[in-house]
Order: C-alpha cells, then structure tokens, then sequence
C-alpha cells in the first residue's frame, strides 16, 4: 500500500493527547501524553485496571471529555478534522452519525421516560438519514440482529421494563442506528450472561466488518478483547503500557504489568465448614411466584440460604436473578409464597419492615452509575446509612466513613469530597459496597458487583468479601453471570432458567460433569484468551442446530 493509500484510510490519528481532571480544587493529569491512531474497519482494544483512563481517551475520541475534565493539550483528528477545539457544532454534526458511543451502563443512557424504539429514531432522523418509518423498521432488524426477544415489539416498551442485558443490547443497536464510521464500546458486554456475550459480540462484530466501521472497544475482560481486537493497547494510571497485534500480545506480553493482566484468577476461597444437621435457615424462600404486570417472572422459588454461607446465582439475562432479590428486598411483593429471615416471616414489602430489619439485610446493586445519587459527595453516601440506622453523628460518622474508605482499599483524604462523577466505574461500585457495610448487615445481596471491574480489582473485592465474610459472619446471595467469580467465592451454586430454578447444589455437584443441558451451555460460553475461540463456538452450534 502506498503512503498515500495508508493516509486516506487513517480515520483517526490521536497524538500526545493530555488530559486532566479537577479534584479537590486542584488539576491533576488523567492521560498523559497517550498516542492512539485507528484505520477504516479497524477494532483496537484499550484494557487495564479500574481508573487508567480507557474511557476517557475513548471520550476524547469523539472531542468529549466528562465533567470536571478537560483536554489540556495534544491533537484529535477525525477524517482530518481536527475535534480539539472543535465548536459544538461541529461535533454534533459528527455525533450519532459518523460517530457513535455504547456507554457501559445502559440504565444510565437510556431516558426513562420515552420508548426504546423512540430513542433510537433519534439520531437516523435528527441527521436526515432515514424517515422515522424508515427507522422503525431498521431498529426491528437490529434488534433482531442483537438477538432480543420479540424484536417487532420490544421497542414499545420503556427501558425498565427490560433486563439489564437486554437494555445494553438495545444500546449497541442505537448505536449503529446511522452506520457510523467509528463506534466506541465502553464495557459493552459488561452486564451480559455468557450465553447473550456470544450472540452480541458476534453481531457487534459482524456489523463492523459489513460496513467497514472502526471500533475502539474497551474492556476489563482479556477474553472478550481476544475475540474482538486487531491490535491492543494496554494503559496504566493514563500511560500507555505497550501495544503490539492481539495475537501477539496474547502469546508474549512484554511488559510486568501486562504480565500480571494476563495471570488467571487465583483467588479460591477456602471452603466453608458443612451447615450442621438441622441448623435453622438465615434466609428462606418457599414457593415464591411474582409478575411484572401480566409478564410472570417468577414460577414457584425455593432457596435457602445459611448463615455464613454464599450461594450463587447465575443464569440468563431475564432469568428472574435480579426479580428474586427484589422479592427479598421487599422491592416486589410475590403474588404467592413466603420469604422467611431468621424463622420468621417478611412483610412483603420494604415498607412495612422496621428500621432494625432493614438493616439486617441490604443490597449492593448492578448499575453504580444509577445507585448513587450525583448530586452526593462520598461523605452523604456512606454517612446517610451511618446516620439513619446507627444513629452516627459528627467526629463518630467522619471516623466511620474514613474507615469504611479505607476497607474498600479508596484514600479517605483523596475520596471523601468526591462527587460520583469524578470517580472510575470500579471506584463507584466499591463505594457502593461500603454503603452497604455502614448498616452493619447480616445479610447482602450482591448484584453483579464485580462485572464492572478489572479483574485485578475484582480479586481485591473478592477477597475483601471474603475477610469481612469470616470476620463478622456475613452471608451472601451472590447474583453473577460470571463462573470464574462463581468458582472463587460461592459454596452452593442456584442455576436459573426463565423465573424458574433448574438446577441447585454445592459448587462441586454444580461444576463437575454430568451436567444438565442449560448448565452445559452456560459453562461452554466462558469465553476463552484465544482469538479463534468466538469462531469455534459459534461454528459448532451452526453445525449442531438442525435444518
């Protein structure tokens, strides 16, 4: 290829790109000098842990920096244009049209108010590129292309009304509403089951090569990057670590800190003592059914959980994980059956539970970026739990959030006055974890806690977990679609299948073959560090699907 060729199919060229953010009255650089450049039809995958910068320099690559942030010097070009400085004109005409962005968390993109398919006119229509009948029948092919459920009609729903997969699903096709140039991924699988990554990234991936589109595609997941990426870009504290071709990264990374990214998971913790014959239940559920309005979304529920212990929860998107936690949350009263705490019968609805019971039991939600109220600094977060259930106030409060900062490995000094705007996605789950520890529970629901975290972070969590586990007797329901957490940290394991239980057991009968058909499924979609593992799977259930 000539000079000039490979000029023409640069489509972005970022250099010494500088960027800082404001933080306790003061600047302090976020990038630091980072060089990024990107062809037609090109995917680069930007990883590293919690707070390196991946998805500021994504940002920046659409001429947008977060609030509280600034670019501070170096140069974006876009096709040439250069966006540093760029009016906001000008890049609103390249927004949604030849630029578009799929947030990492979906519940906080989307408007609540409007439809699905409303919002994904939007842009096709804002931009003069289909009629809005035009694009009511385009988002029904990508829909049905993200392979969601009832695609002629799931549009017509608000975004509540979906699962969390589901809604992250109808983001990505949003975001391929016009047929951008250039797409950035921001976790976009992040709140999806194993099953749904599949089918999602082998359309994400699919579209992208159809209409020669760039990507940048960010994540904390090394496998998922495996299967996506033409090339990798490894960051650390807003300093590029190395690149190199994925498939060279994969089989000879350069680096120490690249070294310690690619190193498997080596938290196990240790097993729990057997549940002594006839011990009485922490928490029970007993034939528990629940409905969305007329949508049944849970049939017939029997778990019990022990104190001490952690059960997992896994399964599908839509599968009735989340609903079930709401239930016990007293967040969705059941149209039938009991849930039971310590022998004695919930009120079904948090309402009618006392204060001290409230307490007992407490939930560490998905989505960090929809649980904390923007508006709040780390210090009413974590004090307002102080206050209303401890009766914490002044120097007592300050001290015991100082120390809630520091269990979650978060400088209080550095921290505490933060808003949650000015904190990475993994810094905003954690103080999430340490609102919860305020109440001084029993019992936490864990939601997905660590799906939004670099896998080094997320061992910390989990080992955090652990500790406090056997330290002050905590029990966990630990909501996950990722096995690797479920093999580290749960003793029993609930399999969920559409508002229905398919199989339960310890961790052992849960991973050890023979398995059932659903479980099966579920263990053969962990991806694998493997850049050919995407095509295998998908080949051989092409091959397995009958004519």
């Amino acid at each position: 290829m000539t000079d000039t060729a490979q000029q023409d199919d640069l489509l972005l060229d970022i250099r010494d790109l500088r960027i800082e953010g404001r933080s306790g009255g003061q600047w302090h650089q976020i990038v630091k000098g980072i060089d990024l450049t990107l062809k037609r039809g090109e995917i680069i995958g930007l990883i590293g842990e919690s707070g390196a910068g991946k998805s500021t320099l994504g940002l920046a690559a659409m001429g947008y920096t977060k609030g509280g942030c600034r670019i501070s010097g170096g140069s974006i070009r876009f096709d040439g244009q250069e966006l540093v400085g760029a009016s906001r004109e000008q890049l609103r005409k390249l927004h949604g049209a030849r630029i578009a962005y799929v947030a990492q968390s979906a519940a906080a993109a989307f408007n609540p108010a409007f439809r699905l398919i409303n919002q994904y006119c939007e842009a096709p229509v804002r931009h003069g590129i289909m009629s809005r009948a035009q694009a009511k029948k385009d988002a029904v092919q990508l829909y049905r292309a993200m392979q969601l459920p009832d695609p002629e009609q799931i549009g017509f729903r608000y975004p509540h009304q979906v699962s969390g997969g589901q809604l992250q699903r109808a983001m990505t096709a949003m975001a391929m509403a016009c047929r951008p140039d250039l797409i950035i991924f921001d976790e976009p699988t992040t709140a999806l089951d194993v099953t749904t990554q599949i089918e999602v990234l082998s359309a994400i991936r699919r579209v992208v090569r159809e209409h020669h589109t760039a990507a940048i595609y960010i994540t904390h997941d090394l496998a998922v990057v495996a299967q996506m990426a033409d090339r990798i870009k490894v960051l650390l504290k807003g300093d590029e670590v190395e690149e190199a071709d994925t498939r060279t990264m994969l089989a000879d990374p350069q680096q120490d800190y690249t070294k310690s990214l690619w190193a498997v998971r080596a938290f196990r913790r240790d097993p729990m003592p057997e549940v002594p014959q006839g011990e009485r239940p922490l928490l029970q559920l007993e034939g528990i059914s629940a409905f969305y309005g007329p949508q049944k979304v849970l049939d017939d529920i029997d778990l019990t959980v022990h104190r001490g212990r952690t059960v997992a929860v896994v399964g599908e998107s839509g599968s009735g994980k989340t609903t079930t936690a709401r239930v016990i949350m007293g967040l969705l009263a059941p149209t039938k059956g009991v849930v039971r705490f310590e022998g004695v019968d919930l009120p079904a609805t948090s309402r009618q539970r006392a204060p001290t019971l409230q307490r007992r039991v407490q939930m560490i939600h998905q989505m960090a970026d929809t649980a904390l109220n923007p508006r709040h600094r780390i210090r009413e977060v974590i004090g307002r739990p102080l206050e209303f259930f401890l009766g914490l106030k002044g120097r007592a409060k300050e001290a015991r959030i100082r120390e809630l900062l520091t269990l979650i490995e978060l400088d209080p000094d550095e921290f505490i006055d933060r808003l949650p705007a000015e904190l990475s996605g993994g810094q905003k789950q954690r103080v999430c974890i340490a609102r919860a520890l305020a109440a001084e529970p029993e019992f936490i629901i864990c939601d997905e806690i660590t799906s939004a975290l670099d896998q080094l972070v997320a061992e910390g969590i989990l080992r955090l977990l652990d500790r406090l586990q056997r330290e002050m007797g905590l029990t966990y329901l630990f909501i996950t679609h990722d096995l690797a957490t479920v093999r580290s940290i749960a003793d029993e394991v609930v399999v969920m299948q559409g508002g229905r239980i398919v199989e339960q057991g310890s961790k052992d009968e849960i991973f050890s073959p023979p398995h059932q058909e659903y479980t099966e499924l579920l263990l053969s979609s962990v991806p694998e560090m493997d850049p050919d593992w995407l095509d295998t799977v998908l080949a051989g259930r092409e091959t397995a699907t009958p004519a």
